[in-house]
């Protein structure tokens, strides 16, 4: 077992399981700085002892058309696709696909003044980080 991940008794007897340390952010689009109001449409997650870092997102257009029937849909597309790519890292990434995971997350999560902004960070444990996308998708976007 390694050293680096926390086992934690799943409340079976004789039953443990490894579990990480993950941190989130939501990205929010907020289509009108000016109202503040927005809409999450997708996560991020990152885990340092499991060298994961990816980004997931799901966007509910007609809700985002609700609160802004002017915003550019296919930039806001664009920019939620621009921080996958960011996640996954690599060529199409540019320089900064160079960088470590935790350096990518830490510059996708630093405050910004546009359209799709990244919440605030918050963290947890997690068995499979790649779930953990999909779970915090299925309950904090969809």
């Amino acid at each position: 077992m390694s050293e680096r991940y926390t086992t934690v008794t799943t409340g079976q007897v004789g039953v443990e399981r490894e579990r990480a340390v993950f941190e989130y952010a939501l990205l929010r689009v907020i289509p009108r700085l000016d109202r503040g109001e927005c809409v999450n449409a997708g996560v991020i997650v990152y885990s340092q002892e499991r060298a994961f870092l990816a980004s997931r997102s799901d966007l509910d257009e007609a809700r985002l058309l609700a609160v802004d029937a002017a915003v550019d849909v296919v930039g806001v597309r664009r920019a939620l696709e621009a921080v996958e790519m960011m996640c996954r890292g690599g060529a199409e990434a540019g320089l900064a696909g160079r960088e470590r995971p935790g350096q990518r997350f830490r510059w996708l999560t630093a405050p910004r003044s546009t359209i799709v902004q990244p919440g605030p960070i918050h963290g947890g444990l997690t068995e499979d980080p790649e779930a953990e996308v999909e779970r915090l998708l299925d309950r904090l976007v969809r």
